[in-house]
């Protein structure tokens, strides 16, 4: 008697589909630049306000920026994106410290690269301070005219901002350093810190161009 054998089929599984979720973190943080956005916004309708009131004075009051300082305080603030997208990247393969010597700079890790990034941005502040100083001393004051006071309140309020990024930066490093093991949410703090960082200073170029350059 022949014995009719039947297969058995294999059940068939559904494919595994996964799904690459937006970090809610980088998302927030997004969100919040941009109603960051809409105030320098209004700091910019300001400042074109006042100046198509009283043309004369800032014609005369512009004079005494000193441009070619402000450039060169312009240019250390936009590098120091660069050494923070450095850093970004060094986190982002989980590399905290440096794997050589401190002059190689191409084996630096995060911790060099946003210690840097700190220090640049104080400079910047140094010589913000140092710069009201200076127009202070001309006669340039908040309450000596509406050009300085437009001047002082947008440049002020990026100064505080800036300042809040340097902020930043000791508490991206101080949890890099007490951290038992870099991983994940160390580089998340890293990237949304980059985020605020280039994000001020997209601001600070926009700021430049109208304050120095569009006089």
């Amino acid at each position: 008697m022949a014995t009719v054998s039947t297969a058995t089929a294999a059940p068939r599984t559904a494919p595994h589909v996964s799904v690459n979720r937006p970090n809610p973190v980088s998302v927030g943080t997004i969100v919040w630049l941009a109603s960051e956005l809409m105030f320098f916004a209004g700091l910019f309708a300001m400042y074109f306000t006042v100046r198509a009131a009283v043309p004369d004075e800032f014609a005369e009051q512009t004079a005494k920026l000193n441009l070619t300082f402000a450039a060169i305080n312009t240019t250390v603030l936009v590098l120091s994106s660069v050494t923070c997208q450095m850093g970004v990247w060094a986190a982002e393969r989980f590399q905290p410290v440096r794997s050589g010597s401190l002059l190689q700079v191409n084996r630096w890790g995060m911790n060099e690269w946003m210690t840097l990034t700190y220090l640049m941005g104080a400079f910047f502040i140094g010589g913000q301070i140092f710069e009201y100083a200076e127009l202070v001393e001309h006669g340039l004051t908040i309450s000596s005219s509406p050009y300085g006071s437009v001047f002082f309140l947008t440049t002020g309020f990026h100064g505080l901002h800036v300042v809040g990024g340097l902020i930043a930066f000791l508490f991206l490093l101080g949890r890099s350093f007490s951290a038992k093991r870099f991983g994940h949410h160390e580089a998340t703090t890293a990237i949304v810190t980059s985020y605020y960082w280039h994000f001020v200073d997209v601001v600070w170029i926009a700021l430049f161009a109208v304050i120095y350059l569009l006089r």
